[in-house]
């Protein structure tokens, strides 16, 4: 059974209400205009549908969870972005809706992104674009090294996995567009790179909570893949490679613009 596997904590939608258009749909700035309406898949607390939104003529943001969408304005207009609860399986809009369907780190997360994917295509007009972007954590690195967190990355692939999702998505996007029928494809990537005093411990705080308040440490516990005094000491971890002299955190996002 699928699981959202961060879970909706305050301090998870805190960091994902940071995110922008720049930083998390650049791959797309380039094919916006005025007249395009564009649908926002998974689009959690909406700050990037409400980025995108001043770039183009109208924007929706769907996600399942009824907490994200409280957070994205409680399933009401602001400006010309709309949000509303809704299933990337079965979307609540007429066949041919959008110009454009957007969809960040949301495919790692599913359990049948093809499908996903094709009700995307439903929803787009002929000739219409489809934009994917998830990360690869087959991809992460980190300086200085700690086995710590090698253990930390491998249970959360384990949990992921169980959970129904595919952490590793970021390189398996192309084949699933090409799966759903879409053509044309443009394949890029880009880096998250966590190198600076205030990018570190952010990126440190957000794993802490995620360990220690969220739905992932939860997980770790009820799968017995970690007991409280490990997981403590995973946070332990995340805490002292954020203070070291020269952090670095880093890994690939897979990125795919295609056309319907």
């Amino acid at each position: 059974m699928e699981r959202y596997t961060h879970g909706h904590h305050g301090s998870i939608v805190a960091a994902h209400a940071r995110r922008t258009a720049e930083d998390s749909a650049r791959f797309l700035l380039g094919h916006l205009h005025p007249s395009v309406d564009l649908l926002d898949v998974g689009c959690g607390p909406g700050s990037i549908s409400v980025d995108l939104a001043g770039r183009v003529r109208s924007v929706t943001g769907i996600d399942a969870s009824h907490d994200a969408i409280r957070h994205a304005g409680g399933g009401s207009v602001v400006g010309n972005a709309r949000f509303a609860v809704g299933s990337a399986y079965r979307l609540p809009m007429a066949d041919g809706r959008f110009d454009i369907v957007y969809a960040h780190q949301l495919l790692q997360h599913l359990g049948r992104p093809v499908n996903a994917l094709v009700e995307m295509r439903r929803v787009l007009r002929p000739g219409g674009l489809v934009a994917v972007r998830d990360a690869d954590y087959g991809t992460m690195v980190h300086d200085p090294h700690d086995p710590r967190l090698d253990r930390w990355l491998e249970l959360y692939r384990q949990v992921a996995r169980r959970h129904g999702g595919q952490p590793d998505a970021g390189r398996r996007l192309a084949g699933w567009v090409v799966a759903a029928g879409f053509t044309d494809l443009q394949v890029t990537s880009s880096t998250w790179v966590f190198a600076t005093p205030e990018g570190a411990r952010g990126w440190a705080d957000l794993w802490i909570s995620r360990l220690l308040e969220a739905r992932f440490g939860r997980s770790l516990l009820e799968m017995g893949l970690a007991d409280e005094a490990q997981i403590r000491d995973l946070a332990e971890a995340w805490h002292q490679w954020a203070a070291s002299p020269a952090p670095f955190f880093a890994f690939l996002h897979g990125e795919v613009v295609a056309r319907a």
